[in-house]
Formats: structure tokens, sequence, C-alpha cells
């Protein structure tokens, strides 16, 4: 693990929130400056494989994977080992790397930091680590501005998952942060810190609104 505290460059907010955007709609992936870092790969995450990824299929072994509950058939889930570890990874190397899933492609721990949040408790400490060290930069108040509506974004969901459907919305900080990146023009030049409860029920339905919207434009 590395020990290294040392502030990393994340690039400047408003570039990287297109790219991470536009990679959560695609499977254009996102080029991460990991290092050394394997904090995803150790994270007792599990892993979603979608049927169109036929060559990752091809390349994990049957009995790793699992249907995905509440998923399109045919889509999997790949598990973790005892230590929390993907099973394709092999001396903190991946594997399959060249053909790993959409889900690695897309996963970028800077989405955390952008959202003002940690990954997780103990079982995540390697990408809490990495999330503290990132820094965006802010060449222009376009920047600053998006980076804030971001933050406010997390912030009215994580507080408010009452508002939201079957109240799980900020059930996972990942998926809390990544609500957020998708649903914070709704956040940009607004003031959220005195709604009455009917307007926080307007924004929470227009969050999920925003939501469906660009999960859509991915289809």
């Amino acid at each position: 693990m590395d020990k290294d505290q040392s502030p990393l460059s994340a690039g400047n907010f408003s570039q990287w929130l297109r790219e991470i955007r536009h990679a959560l709609q695609t499977d254009a992936g996102m080029d991460v400056a990991c290092g050394t870092c394997a904090g995803c790969c150790t994270s007792s995450y599990f892993i979603t494989i979608r049927p169109r990824e036929t060559e990752v299929l091809k390349r994990i072994d049957r009995a790793l994977l699992v249907a995905a509950p509440g998923q399109s058939p045919g889509t999997m889930l790949m598990g973790y080992d005892k230590q929390g570890a993907c099973p394709q990874l092999v001396n903190r190397q991946c594997a399959i790397y060249d053909h790993r899933p959409e889900t690695c492609r897309s996963y970028d721990c800077r989405v955390f930091t952008a959202a003002g949040l940690v990954a997780g408790g103990d079982e995540k400490l390697e990408i809490n680590q990495r999330v503290a060290r990132w820094q965006f930069n802010y060449p222009d108040t376009a920047d600053q501005a998006e980076h804030d509506a971001v933050l406010s974004a997390a912030r009215f969901i994580r507080d408010n998952a009452e508002r939201f459907p079957n109240h799980r919305i900020a059930k996972y900080p990942s998926q809390l942060a990544v609500f957020a990146i998708k649903a914070y023009e709704l956040f940009l030049d607004r003031d959220i810190s005195a709604l009455e409860p009917d307007a926080k029920d307007t924004l929470a339905k227009a969050v999920m609104d925003a939501v469906k919207k660009f999960d859509a434009a991915a289809d």
C-alpha cells in the first residue's frame, strides 16, 4: 500500500466532469493515474459484467460469477476473496487488464473527492487514502461553480435520503457520488440551505428525473 501523503493533481474540474459523465454513458473508460494503487481491486467490490461484454466473460471462470439480482437477464456479478480482493488481481496487477469489465474501466475514485465523500470504511482504506490526496484545479470560475454544484448535490442527496424512493439512494457512497455527478446541473447557483420541505420533495423528484434522463441517453 502506498504510504505517500503528498497531493495528486486530479486535473481541471470541468474537463474531468465532462470526461466522467461521458464514461458513465459509454464504454470509453477513464484515464486515471493509479500508479501503484490497487484500492478499487482490494476493497470488497462486486463487479457488474453486462451481457454485451463477451470478451470479458470469456476470460473469467464461470464459477466466479453469479446472476446480478434485479438486473437485465445475462448480467453477472463477480465477487471477491476473503481478503476483499478481486479474483483477477495477481501480485497487485489485473490479469485481464486489456479485457477488464466496463465497470472497472469507468471506475474513478476522484468521484469521491468531487462529491466530498469517502469511499467507505476500513475495507476501503487504500481508496480513501487516494481520495484524500486528489486535488482538482480551477482555471476559471466555471470549474469552481461546477464543483460546488456537485458538492451541493451530494449533500442534498445524503441529507434527504428519506425523500427518495425506498430511502436507498444514499446507501452506498459510490452511488451517491455518481448520482451527484449525473444531476449536478440542478444545483448550479442554487442555495439549498433554506429549502422548505415541499421544495425538497420537488428537488428530490427532479434529481431522480435527471438521473433517469442521463441513463436513458446511454441506452
